[in-house]
């Protein structure tokens, strides 16, 4: 175990029971006390037992016997002593057996290089500026904010969040309609809640489609019926055929595909909701990362009664922050919280660091790097791609932290991933993402969480998983 000079023994109950034949002194009485306490394991191996000048005045006897106490274990092996260190536990009453020899299954490698898509560059992680964020909030706090947090969020982030939206993504969102959560999953849990408690039963999802969203609804109590998605994002008429009353939709950047919502098929769509008395939830991802023009605006602002929006800092800053806003009309603000009664925000500084994050520019400064980052990156993998594996066509470039790599028909994917993983290379299969069955044959490849270094032999491992396959 590792040693930490703060494993004391000090709250170990040491009994040191009557005098009894043959062991009438207080120092043998106490050298049996602690041997005891290490052989029934109380004291573990590693520990630290206390000073013996503290464990005098402790139990209220001279110095003399704990030293001699301790001596006595030393001498016997339960303790070890170095000069300028504690004195510490060196036995266990857990002696390792020689196991018999048995053939066991060959290691899985590690994994050395990661195109598994999901992830923002986490060595990028502003860790300065956030640390900076997180101490100003701790020094400035006011004492109320350290009591029960409000459910909805922190006022202060609740209206920088909704500022913020309504400059970057074009929402129509007030302080008001926005709700602080966990972040995306947390957020459509919620809704769909609330919908289950207006009489809406069955959602529509997109196909292929992130399947955390789909468990996330289920576990809400609602149907799901996954509709297809095309070259211009999900099939509104398809959504029509079924009995679906609300749905779920990337618009900005469909996951998996990479495609963007055509305008015919977004106006389709809030036309839709209006049709049949239901509602849109936007799933704005990762919209900030787009490298040919300005982000599209969300949707939310089209018919803001009809679409709630969600988004969070996963796919930004990182997924282990949990800080994510939920945005609804204000007319149904009431209706998520009584379906959501005991639904809690994040930890209120994390909250508040969030919001000095943002209003001190440092969440903007953050994107325009790191687009940029991206921007690169993207295009390294695509050249390589190209000049590595010719038979494959790369799509869903445009925006994001992924790319679609369209492989020739009757490749083996799976057996792909399977090749490459043995060599230390993740990949994903884009049918991991489907609802019904396989379909076109593609790797989903994502760039988001590997170095430029990394992309080269990244893809050497990759064709050479592919022609294995073949």
């Amino acid at each position: 175990m590792a040693v930490s000079q703060t494993n004391l023994a000090w709250a170990t109950l040491l009994d040191l029971g009557p005098p009894e034949r043959g062991r009438r002194r207080l120092n043998d009485r106490l050298a049996h006390a602690l041997r005891t306490a290490i052989r029934d394991g109380r004291l573990a191996e590693g520990a630290a037992v206390p000073p013996s000048r503290a464990l005098a005045e402790e139990l209220g006897c001279s110095r003399w016997v704990v030293t001699e106490a301790y001596g006595q274990l030393i001498a016997e092996g339960y303790l070890a002593a170095r000069v300028g260190s504690a004195t510490r536990v060196s036995w266990s009453p857990e002696t390792p057996q020689p196991q018999p020899h048995a053939p066991s299954a060959p290691a899985r490698p590690s994994i050395r290089y990661d195109l598994a898509p999901g992830l923002p560059d986490l060595r990028a992680f502003p860790r300065r500026r956030w640390a900076d964020a997180v101490r100003a909030v701790t020094g400035s706090a006011v004492h109320y904010d350290l009591g029960l947090p409000d459910p909805a969020g922190h006022a202060v982030l609740r209206g920088t969040v909704a500022q913020y939206l309504r400059r970057s993504r074009g929402a129509d969102a007030g302080a008001a309609s926005v709700s602080v959560c966990a972040g995306v999953t947390d957020g459509l849990v919620r809704t769909c809640r609330a919908l289950r408690a207006r009489g809406i039963a069955d959602l529509g999802t997109e196909d292929p489609g992130w399947g955390r969203l789909r468990d996330a609804a289920t576990s809400a109590g609602l149907r799901v019926h996954p509709v297809p998605v095309d070259h211009d994002g999900l099939r509104v008429d398809d959504l029509a055929r079924t009995p679906a009353r609300a749905v779920v939709v990337s618009a900005a950047h469909q996951f998996p595909t990479g495609t963007v919502l055509s305008p015919a098929r977004r106006a389709g769509l809030v036309r839709w909701a209006r049709e049949v008395d239901g509602f849109v939830i936007e799933d704005d991802y990762d919209a900030e990362f787009r490298y040919d023009r300005h982000p599209v605006a969300v949707m939310q602002g089209m018919d803001s009664s009809r679409v709630f929006l969600l988004g969070s800092v996963s796919k930004t800053l990182s997924p282990a922050l949990g800080l994510g806003w939920l945005v609804a009309s204000p007319a149904l603000i009431p209706a998520l919280r009584a379906a959501n009664p005991v639904a809690a925000a994040p930890p209120v500084l994390d909250q508040l660091a969030l919001a000095t994050f943002i209003d001190r520019g440092w969440y903007d400064a953050h994107l325009r790097a790191a687009r940029r980052r991206f921007r690169s990156r993207r295009d390294l993998l695509v050249r390589t791609l190209g000049a590595q594996v010719p038979e494959g066509r790369v799509a869903g470039t445009a925006a994001g932290l992924h790319i679609l790599l369209h492989l020739p028909d009757g490749t083996d994917t799976r057996g792909t991933v399977r090749a490459a993983a043995a060599t230390g290379l993740r990949l994903v299969d884009l049918d991991d993402y489907r609802a019904h069955g396989p379909g076109e044959r593609a790797l989903v490849l994502g760039y988001g969480n590997i170095t430029d270094t990394e992309i080269p032999p990244a893809v050497a491992l990759l064709r050479k998983a592919l022609r294995s396959e073949r």
